[in-house]
């Protein structure tokens, strides 16, 4: 009797686009303090109540002018000086004020010349350059105008945003709490860096790349240690992680083997799609939901590989876009590079390949020598990660879809 025939291997886009269906804002609302929103997504739009600059001034230190008055060789007398900060007076028919950077432009005047273009002469001064109308003036609300959009809600916030709030005059901001994602490990050969490694264990090294994601991506995250090989302690830590977290994340346990309880436990304590991704590195993943106890809701899964390359690849293809939906942020695509490639790639894979490569002092692409899923050392090495199509051979000179981690991040 023959066996059923495997379904096919989901590609890496009809992946993404399940998952994002999935990937609805779960996050509510709340008001921080202004310094306190670093890293949080924008809950509203914000309008700006105010004009920045409020009135035109001056971009330079310098002298305010009108621009009919200057003259070859005409030595105009000074008639005020303008601080920022202190209002000036109408500007005089045939004179200038000297304004420093910041100052308001006073009435009368449409153009400033900077200092160095000016030789003082005893209490006047000689413009050494024609002025035209406007030069060296900051118009009042090119910055920021009352009643118009000044942030856009699903922004990420970063220190230039809290900078345009700040300008606002706005002391607090409204953000969505961030996203709780639990954590933990599986595999009875892990063993916590600063413990001795007895024989056939590891260092659990997926457990600080991963965590280092999560919170780079602006979550809360709780780490629910290594879980030992059995389904009965699987169970029990999705059970305690579904209570109060947003995302659960495992690395390893996600294949069929004997020991590998995450496919029943999953199953046991919710619902799981369990797949072959048709990527490498990263091929098998699965994505599910585990109800919460005793009341209503569920948390949404997540189970990378354990490879610790194919854990870190897919958290950056997969749960990255996702946890962007759960937080409610705008959508940010990844940007991509076509650069040359500076190696031969002889023997594609029949997967879409993600491959570690640095940019080099000529513009082009290196690839680490040792693509394996478990070799960490060359994620390190790299800024970024080649697109390679399944079954695309590469020769030296191509140019190639190159994604720097940067972009991953922005």
């Amino acid at each position: 009797m023959n066996s059923p025939a495997k379904p096919p291997m989901k590609t890496t886009q009809e992946t993404l686009a399940f998952l994002m269906e999935h990937a609805k804002r779960c996050a509510s609302s709340q008001q921080l303090p202004t310094q306190q929103a670093l890293g949080h997504i924008l809950a509203e739009d914000l309008v700006s109540a105010v004009n920045v600059p409020t009135q035109d001034n001056s971009q330079m230190d310098g002298y305010a002018v009108r621009v009919a008055d200057v003259q070859d060789e005409l030595i105009l007398p000074i008639s005020q000086r303008i601080p920022a900060g202190h209002p000036g007076h109408p500007l005089a028919i045939g004179t200038v004020a000297r304004i420093f950077t910041g100052a308001v432009i006073p009435e009368g005047a449409d153009a400033v010349v900077m200092q160095e273009d000016c030789e003082v002469m005893g209490e006047g001064v000689r413009i050494k350059v024609k002025p035209k109308v406007g030069d060296y003036i900051r118009r009042q609300g090119e910055d920021l105008q009352i009643d118009r959009i000044a942030l856009q809600s699903g922004t990420r916030l970063d220190a230039q945003h809290l900078g345009v709030a700040a300008a606002m005059g706005l002391t607090h901001l409204p953000v969505f709490r961030k996203v709780r994602v639990a954590a933990f490990f599986t595999g009875d050969e892990l063993v916590m860096p600063g413990q001795s490694l007895q024989p056939g264990g590891i260092y659990n090294s997926n457990r600080d790349t991963l965590l280092a994601l999560i919170r780079s991506f602006g979550c809360e995250v709780t780490d629910l240690g290594i879980v030992p090989d059995s389904l009965e302690a699987t169970r029990q830590t999705l059970r305690q992680a579904a209570q109060d977290h947003d995302l659960i994340v495992t690395s390893g346990g996600v294949s069929v083997g004997e020991e590998d309880h995450i496919k029943p436990a999953v199953e046991a304590e919710g619902q799981l799609n369990l797949w072959q991704i048709a990527m490498k590195p990263g091929k098998p993943f699965a994505f599910g939901q585990v109800q919460r106890r005793g009341q209503d809701g569920h948390a949404w899964f997540m189970g990378l590989p354990g490879n610790p390359v194919a854990s870190f690849v897919t958290f950056l293809i997969f749960a990255r876009p996702f946890i962007h939906g759960l937080q409610g942020r705008t959508p940010t695509p990844l940007r991509s590079y076509v650069l040359r490639a500076d190696f031969d790639w002889p023997r594609p894979d029949r997967r879409n390949e993600f491959l570690r490569v640095k940019v080099n002092e000529q513009g082009g692409l290196d690839l680490f020598p040792n693509q394996s899923s478990g070799v960490l050392t060359g994620a390190a090495w790299a800024d970024g990660l080649l697109d390679n199509p399944p079954e695309q051979v590469i020769q030296r000179g191509d140019m190639v879809k190159y994604i720097p981690y940067s972009s991953f991040f922005n």
